[in-house]
C-alpha cells in the first residue's frame, strides 16, 4: 500500500506531465518558420538524445539486449514509431496551422476510439453505458462534421493514430521510457538524414534564425522527454482509474488554449459537437468508477466470508483486468501524449 507521501508525489507528478501536455500548443509556434516536418524530425533526433542520457544516469540497459532477441516486438515498435511520428507530425502542423481547438478533440474522442478498436479488433464486449458512450462520440463527430462543413479529419486522425499507438504498445509491453528510446532510436536515422539533407540543401532553419531559435529546436527533446519521466513516476504511485482521470487535463488545457488564447471561432454547432463529446467522456468515466468500485466491494465480499485467495483471484481478476485495461490504454496512450 502506498503512503500518503507516496500519493501526494504521484498526484503532482500526474498533474505535472498532464499539464505540460496540455501546454504544449504554445511551444510549437515559437520554432516557427521551422516547418512541421523540420520540428518533428529535431523532436526525434533530440528525444533520442535526452532519453539515451536519462538511461545513463539510471543505467536501465539490459531491456536493449532482450529487445534485440525478440524480432516480433522489434517489429511491433517500428509499427509503433511509424504511428507516433504520423501522430507527433500531424499535432504539430494541426496547432501551427491555427488548429488547436479541433486538436484537442482528437484526445477527447482517443478513449471512445480506444473502445470502439477494442470491440472491432479485439472482440471485447461493453456494457451498456459504454455502447451509449460510444454511441453519442459518433453522434458528436456528425454534429461536428456538419458544422465544419466537412469530418474533423484532424480529431480523427489524431485520435485513431493514438488509439493505434495504444494498442500497439500494450502488446509490446515495455516502459515508457525504454519505449520512447526504442522508437527514436528506429527512426533516427531517417530524422537525422532528412535534417543533413535540409543543410546540405541551404534549407536548414536550424541556427539561421539565431542561437535562441536553434536552442528551442533542440529544445524539443526534453519538451518530449520530462512529461513522460513525469507521467512515469506518477503510474507507479496513484492508481489507474486516477490517472484515467487525470488524462483528460491535457486535452482541456488545449482546447481552453485554443479558445482563450489563440482565440479560434466556436460557433454554436461546434459547441455542441464537443457538448456531446464531453457527454460521452462523463458517462464513461462514472461507468468505470461505478464499476470499479463495485469489484472492489466484490473483493471486500469475498475477503469477509473467507474464501481462499485463489478463489478471490478467479472471481475477481476477470472484472478487475477489465477496468485496468482501459486505463492502462488511455494512460499509455500519454507515454505517447509524449506524443503531442
Amino acid at each position: 500500500m502506498k503512503s500518503s507521501g507516496e500519493g501526494r508525489t504521484g498526484l503532482i507528478c500526474g498533474f505535472a506531465a498532464y499539464g505540460m501536455w496540455g501546454l504544449v500548443p504554445l511551444f510549437w509556434p515559437l520554432l516557427k518558420p521551422a516547418g512541421p516536418v523540420e520540428i518533428l524530425a529535431h523532436r526525434m533526433a533530440w528525444s533520442l538524445a535526452v532519453v539515451g542520457i536519462v538511461l545513463l544516469v539510471v543505467r536501465r540497459w539490459a531491456w536493449v539486449r532482450e529487445l534485440l532477441a525478440q524480432p516480433k516486438k522489434l517489429g511491433l515498435l517500428a509499427v509503433a514509431a511509424t504511428v507516433i511520428t504520423l501522430n507527433w507530425g500531424f499535432y504539430i502542423w494541426a496547432v501551427n496551422s491555427g488548429q488547436v481547438v479541433e486538436a484537442s478533440l482528437g484526445y477527447f474522442i482517443n478513449p471512445l476510439v480506444t473502445i470502439a478498436m477494442g470491440v472491432l479488433l479485439l472482440k471485447e464486449r461493453l456494457r451498456p453505458a459504454q455502447w451509449a458512450a460510444v454511441g453519442i462520440g459518433l453522434a458528436a463527430v456528425l454534429v461536428l462534421a456538419i458544422g465544419y462543413g466537412r469530418p474533423p479529419w484532424i480529431s480523427l486522425i489524431l485520435a485513431f493514430s493514438f488509439a493505434t499507438y495504444g494498442l500497439i504498445k500494450k502488446k509490446v509491453n515495455m516502459g515508457g521510457l525504454e519505449s520512447l528510446a526504442a522508437e527514436t532510436a528506429i527512426l533516427f536515422v531517417p530524422a537525422l538524414g532528412y535534417l543533413l539533407l535540409l543543410g546540405a540543401r541551404g534549407q536548414s532553419d536550424f541556427g539561421a534564425h539565431g542561437v535562441g531559435h536553434a536552442a528551442l529546436l533542440a529544445a524539443t527533446g526534453v519538451v518530449t522527454a520530462v512529461p513522460l519521466i513525469c507521467f512515469g513516476a506518477a503510474a507507479i504511485r496513484v492508481p489507474l482509474s486516477t490517472l484515467g482521470l487525470l488524462q483528460y487535463l491535457a486535452p482541456v488545457f488545449q482546447f481552453g488554449l485554443g479558445v482563450v488564447y489563440f482565440h479560434e471561432a466556436m460557433p454554436p454547432e461546434r459547441w455542441a459537437g464537443f457538448g456531446l463529446v464531453w457527454l460521452a467522456l462523463a458517462l464513461l468515466t462514472w461507468d468505470a468508477l461505478r464499476s470499479a468500485r463495485r469489484n472492489r466491494l466484490a473483493a471486500v465480499r469475498l475477503a469477509e466470508t473467507g474464501a481462499g485467495p485463489g478463489v478471490e483471484a478467479v472471481a475477481v481478476a476477470p472484472a478487475v483486468a477489465e477496468e485496468a485495461s482501459g486505463s492502462v490504454q488511455v494512460a499509455e496512450g500519454a507515454t505517447g501524449s509524449g506524443s503531442r
